[in-house]
């Protein structure tokens, strides 16, 4: 008699209708990322924009020379602009890494990690009306040789 009870515990403990992570959702979380960081590199404002949440917040977290933290902040126009004008046009090709890592999909929500030239990107992703676009991105520079 205690087995079934068990059972019917557990079952209550499994959400009834999990959501599948998709492989057309890994592909379009994949094909953002790579909007985004291929964009800048080409100087592709337009592919860049494709990429992003108008409401961007892409942020980074810097000390000042007292060693007190400083948090600094680029929005999603700031970035369009910044590809417009060239972007990362000047970063050799060669140089040039875009290695896409999907972390986490859950329904409407996504994480993903760029490794790029010099510096690694941790993208929130966000389902916006029918498709992939990068909400948040919190980056830090990679270590100078």
């Amino acid at each position: 008699m205690r087995i079934p009870i068990a059972l019917a515990a557990a079952a209550l403990l499994i959400p009834a209708a999990m959501p599948a992570q998709t492989a057309a959702d890994s592909a379009a979380i994949k094909a953002t990322a790579l909007d985004y960081i291929q964009g800048y590199y080409e100087g592709n404002g337009a592919r860049m924009e494709r990429a992003l949440h108008p409401e961007l917040a892409k942020r980074i977290v810097r000390s000042n020379p007292q060693g007190r933290s400083q948090l600094g902040q680029m929005s999603a126009m700031s970035l369009v602009q910044g590809t417009r004008a060239g972007g990362g046009k000047d970063i050799p090709v060669a140089q040039q890494q875009h290695d896409v890592t999907i972390l986490d999909i859950y329904q409407n929500a996504a994480s993903a990690k760029i490794i790029a030239s010099t510096w690694i990107d941790y993208l929130h992703l966000a389902k916006w009306n029918g498709r992939w676009v990068i909400v948040n991105v919190l980056w830090e520079l990679k270590p100078t040789p």
